[in-house]
């Protein structure tokens, strides 16, 4: 997949939002470090940003955990094509396993390709929609599926939360010590439909990108799953990361208003 040229103010910026955790903007995606450089050079990386985007993430990698560092693995909350358009360049430099949930895996493996965007929801970016990549990718050779106890190899203190709407096979990562969530899509900080607000990254939060959406019902039950953790951080896949009262109450209102505010009214 070659570079998409549609990219966000805060296209390079990272953010240290916890010691371990730090969220890279990839244009118009976030995908996370979980690792804390200060003790070690090892790390994981959570989703693997837009097609062309593999020797940014390579060299953000080095720059925060030293020249030659790789992941330990790579974790994908879903297989779309911002989440994993680096993916197949950064696996022939780093020849690491890939977890996924096994409903995700048909994506991953050549064998399903995504269902059409529905363009009709409002804004700028739902009307680009038909032009996205939502073909699969072929990772089988690195594919592996997460056990359904819901732990993370490798990342013992997270856990990860089925969250399927979206995708079929979605999913959030959360730690309960500190109550810090890694949420993909299952809900945004910024208007995805909006091309202004993508570009301007408006905070404010919304549920999954309505164009990409499969199943509206399962998306708000992910929501509701999510805001019941009462989490204290949300590292988004589109936005900047929110955090404390602010999360909490907004979280708490994109729940109690998803059918009102955020489906499609082709979907209600």
């Amino acid at each position: 997949m070659e570079k998409m040229p549609l990219s966000s103010v805060t296209s390079g910026m990272g953010i240290e939002v916890a010691p371990d955790i730090f969220c890279l903007s990839v244009q118009i995606v976030n995908i996370c470090f979980i690792g804390n450089p200060r003790v070690t050079n090892e790390f994981i990386l959570i989703d693997a940003g837009m097609p062309g985007s593999h020797e940014f993430i390579i060299n953000e990698a080095e720059k925060r955990f030293g020249e030659g560092c790789k992941p330990t693995s790579i974790i994908l909350t879903h297989g779309h094509f911002d989440h994993v358009g680096a993916l197949e360049e950064l696996l022939k430099r780093w020849d690491v396993p890939v977890y996924a949930h096994n409903l995700e895996a048909p994506y991953l493996t050549g064998k399903s390709d995504y269902p059409p965007p529905t363009p009709e929801v409002e804004g700028l970016v739902a009307k680009m929609s038909p032009m996205f990549p939502r073909h699969s990718i072929d990772i089988r050779s690195h594919l592996k599926v997460l056990d359904e106890n819901r732990s993370i190899p490798g990342l013992s203190d997270w856990q990860f939360i089925h969250t399927p709407g979206h995708t079929p096979g979605h999913i959030s990562l959360y730690r309960d010590r500190d109550k810090a969530l890694i949420v993909g899509d299952a809900f945004t900080t910024v208007e995805q439909e909006s091309l202004y607000d993508v570009i301007t990254q408006k905070q404010e939060i919304h549920g999954p990108p309505a164009y990409f959406t499969i199943d509206w019902h399962a998306a708000w039950e992910s929501v509701k799953k999510l805001e019941a953790l009462k989490p204290s951080l949300a590292v988004t896949g589109h936005g900047l990361p929110m955090a404390n009262e602010e999360l909490r109450l907004n979280l708490e209102i994109l729940s109690a208003d998803f059918a009102k505010t955020e489906i499609p009214e082709n979907k209600k």
